[in-house]
């Protein structure tokens, strides 16, 4: 199935591509940031779409997207929580929020790894992942709902900031 990449998003892809008029390789990165930020992930019909546009072989692509951990391969839920699992954050109590956050959201994540670190409720409506440093090593535990930043969430106030996503 071919992906259907609106007008005004392949506009926007094609004036990016104009940054890189040495190699249009080089706007992998932002033309995979602007898929994810529409479509919420990224398919594998949109790794080949991209390595089209860019005249690339789909696996150069797909190694860009394996590579960094930002981008997801699998469709998140409605909303999207990131718990910092950093060493500040973990001393603070992440891992407790996870496991929290898991327990009021119903999400079983005994079958992530490290390839596929996303787990999503049963209904949909959320979906879970540990992330890489938030920046914010003073206020942890630390996490992310969609792009709004949490600080100094206890995990026995998970519900609480739940009830903000509905």
């Amino acid at each position: 199935m071919a992906l259907a990449v609106p007008a005004e998003l392949e506009a926007k892809m094609d004036e990016v591509i104009t940054h890189y008029p040495v190699s249009k390789r080089s706007a992998v990165l932002p033309l995979l940031h602007l898929i994810q930020h529409h479509f919420r992930y990224i398919s594998e019909e949109a790794v080949t779409w991209v390595a089209a546009k860019l005249e690339l072989e789909p696996i150069k692509v797909l190694e860009v997207v394996t590579f960094y951990p930002g981008f997801r391969q699998t469709a998140p839920g409605k909303f999207h929580i990131r718990v910092c699992r950093t060493l500040s954050c973990a001393m603070a109590g992440s891992y407790e929020l996870m496991d929290s956050l898991c327990k009021v959201t119903n999400i079983d994540r005994s079958h992530t790894d490290h390839h596929h670190p996303i787990a999503v409720s049963p209904d949909g409506k959320y979906s879970i992942e540990f992330a890489e440093c938030l920046a914010s090593c003073g206020f942890g535990p630390v996490c992310m709902v969609e792009d709004d930043f949490h600080e100094a969430i206890q995990p026995d106030k998970a519900e609480d900031l739940l009830k903000k996503y509905q």
